[in-house]
Order: structure tokens, then C-alpha cells, then sequence
């Protein structure tokens, strides 16, 4: 078998939104091997392989690897659970790859904004920003990224805010139930659709992308200015209104992935929840 019918991409890891990445690619007419638990559940044209990375190194089709995506899951949230998937379960895929000879061209990691962890300041935060993780599973993943730039000199590591959409967000059952508290906290979200639609262009950029990118959408916003949104939407009771002078928490930038050219379908939660 030649190269060129050889796949081109590996996903480590493809759940909901490595799924999104890996489809996207396929359709771009790019060959894709998955790296999941159950290979039966990595949808057609991805080919699945069967692995627990938590646990074992991956057995690997023949590749010609142009480009990598590493999209990993861990459950529970613990730091025992992230350190085995996100840095152990990595370094597995990776060592995977050193036997097989296969060296990416571009690669991107997926990780979460959650490694800043209760860093604040007056203008939003950027990825020239100190990381300060709070927990356990925010140091792993912050230990994770430090691995896959050390292993993989060409990748790229892209910190995601929270993700919704494709399932009723949990902000949605909160506000029909009456419970959202703490209405003046900062909050930043990105649309699953506009995280897949990250990876993909940092994957496929004309040019050399950055090191590190922070994919969050247009507008940081206060809770209670989201879910008096969303209760207008659903027509039940507006949640305490939120007062910006009493505003806390941390705000993210886009501007950096912005400035590659990236746009987003929805570019704020007006849009994405309407969607």
C-alpha cells in the first residue's frame, strides 16, 4: 500500500467533540484513524481502534501521519483519573507513534481554560496569562500541555472555555427550575461547533499557527445577564438580574485565534443558544 491511500490523521481520543473534528476532516478528504475505548462507537468514515489509553499503548494501523488531534476525556473529574487519560494515556499515543516512525506536521491538543483557575484581572484574560490551576485535574491538565509541546515541537494547544450545544445545556434546566445563583459572575462559553471549527482551521491554516490559543467566543458575560436570556426565551421567570459594578471571576480573550482568521458561527451566547 502506497502513502498516499494511507490514513493522514490520528485522533487520540473522540468523543462528541473529537468526533466533530475527526468528521470535519473526513470531509475534507482526509483519511482518519480514532483512538477510542470502543472502536465501535467511532462513527463511519473515521476508523476506529479499539484502546485504553489509560492503560495500555495503542496498537496502530499503517499511517502517513500529516496531522494529529489529541481530544481526550476523563472521568470522574479527579486528579488520579486526569493524570492516567490526559498525561499518561498521551504519552502512550505518542510513544505509539516514536515506534511507528510517524511525526505529525501539525498537531493540536484540546485542552480547557479551567487551567487558569482563579486568575482575575482588570482586562480579560490572554494566553500571555500565568496559568493558575486550582484543583488537581487543572494541574494534569496543565502538566498534560507541558508534555505534548516538550513531544511534539510542532503542535499547537488550544484552551477551550465551556463547551454547550447538541444537548440542552445544564443552564437551560437551572433557569426553568429557579436556580441560578451567583448572577454576577463572569462566565465564558464557545459552541461545540465553533470548538470543532477551531481545531480543524489551526489544523489546515495556511502559514505556521501559534503555540497556544485560547477558543472562547466574542463576548465574556455575566451570568444573570445569560440566564435572563434564556428565561425570556422560555417564557418562566427572570433569575435575579446581574449588577456589572459587582461583576468577579475571570474574563477571556479570542483575540489571538481572531486574528488567524477564525470566525465563529455563533459568536455570542445570543446566538448559540438560539441555535
Amino acid at each position: 500500500m502506497d502513502d498516499e491511500s494511507l490514513p493522514d490523521v490520528l485522533m487520540v481520543g473522540c468523543g462528541d467533540l473529537g468526533a466533530d473534528i475527526g468528521l470535519r476532516l473526513a470531509a475534507r478528504g482526509h483519511g482518519v484513524v480514532a483512538i477510542r475505548r470502543r472502536a465501535d462507537l467511532v462513527p463511519p468514515p473515521l476508523v476506529g481502534v479499539s484502546a485504553d489509553l489509560s492503560r495500555e499503548v495503542p496498537v496502530l494501523p499503517p499511517l502517513a501521519l500529516g496531522l494529529l488531534v489529541v481530544t481526550l476525556t476523563a472521568r470522574p473529574r479527579t486528579e488520579e483519573s486526569y493524570r492516567a487519560t490526559y498525561v499518561d494515556g498521551m504519552a502512550r499515543a505518542l510513544d505509539a507513534l516514536d515506534s511507528a516512525g510517524q511525526v505529525p506536521r501539525r498537531a493540536v491538543l484540546i485542552s480547557s481554560t479551567g487551567v487558569y483557575g482563579d486568575a482575575t484581572s482588570d482586562a480579560p484574560l490572554d494566553e500571555t496569562t500565568t496559568p493558575l490551576p486550582s484543583d488537581g485535574p487543572a494541574r494534569m491538565l496543565l502538566e498534560a500541555e507541558r508534555v505534548f509541546t516538550r513531544r511534539v515541537p510542532t503542535g499547537t494547544v488550544l484552551r477551550l472555555s465551556g463547551l454547550y450545544g447538541h444537548s440542552e445545556p445544564r443552564l437551560l434546566q437551572q433557569v426553568r427550575a429557579g436556580e441560578v445563583t451567583d448572577p454576577n459572575r463572569w462566565t465564558n462559553r464557545i459552541h461545540r461547533d465553533d470548538a470543532a471549527g477551531a481545531a480543524v482551521h489551526l489544523l489546515t491554516l495556511d502559514g505556521t499557527p501559534a503555540g497556544l490559543y485560547i477558543g472562547t467566543d466574542d463576548e465574556p458575560a455575566l451570568l444573570g445577564d445569560v440566564a435572563a436570556h434564556l428565561a425570556t426565551g422560555l417564557d418562566v421567570p427572570e433569575p435575579p438580574a446581574a449588577d456589572p459594578a459587582l461583576g468577579h471571576g475571570r474574563r477571556l480573550s479570542n483575540a489571538r485565534l481572531r486574528s488567524t482568521g477564525w470566525v465563529p458561527e455563533h459568536p455570542t451566547y445570543r446566538e448559540g443558544y438560539q441555535a
